[in-house]
Parts: structure tokens; sequence; C-alpha cells
């Protein structure tokens, strides 16, 4: 069994701004859920191992994508300020 703790921060969902956690125990640590139940539950294998495949072919296509997105998008410049 694992202690639910989670960290609060804002995310970006979708074009808005949302309050979400972060998992600091578990196995989801490191990931931002939208409830601190989630760190602790069940992992979807088939999901894990979609994006991992996806990650292979288009890896630096959705880094370079993400790095666009961080740098200009106002909602993730908002993000990024809230979360200091």
């Amino acid at each position: 069994m694992y202690f639910i703790e989670a960290k609060m921060v804002w995310a970006r969902s979708g074009k808005r701004i949302k309050k979400k956690y972060r998992c600091t125990v578990g196995p989801r640590k490191g990931r931002t859920v939208a409830s601190p139940t989630g760190c602790a539950g069940p992992i979807d294998l088939k999901k894990r191992m979609v994006l991992r495949r996806t990650k292979a072919q288009k890896g630096t296509r959705m880094t370079r994508k993400t790095r666009m997105t961080k740098k200009y998008s106002p909602q993730s410049k908002m993000v990024r300020r809230l979360n200091k």
C-alpha cells in the first residue's frame, strides 16, 4: 500500500489551466494526475506500451512540437509562471 502524497500544481488541459497534482510516491512518481488518488491506481499496461511504441517512432517530432508549444503558447507560459 502507498501513502497518497501529491503536490498541487497548475497544468494545461487543452486551452484551459487547471489545478492538478504531481505524484511524489508510488508507480506514477513525477506524473501529473487529476486527483491525488490517481497516484496509487493500477497502471494500464496497454496504454503504456502504445505510448512507448509512439515515442520510438515519433519521439523527436513530439519533442520538437512540445518545445515550440512550451515556448510560444500563452497558456504554457502562464502555467510555467504559476508553478514557480
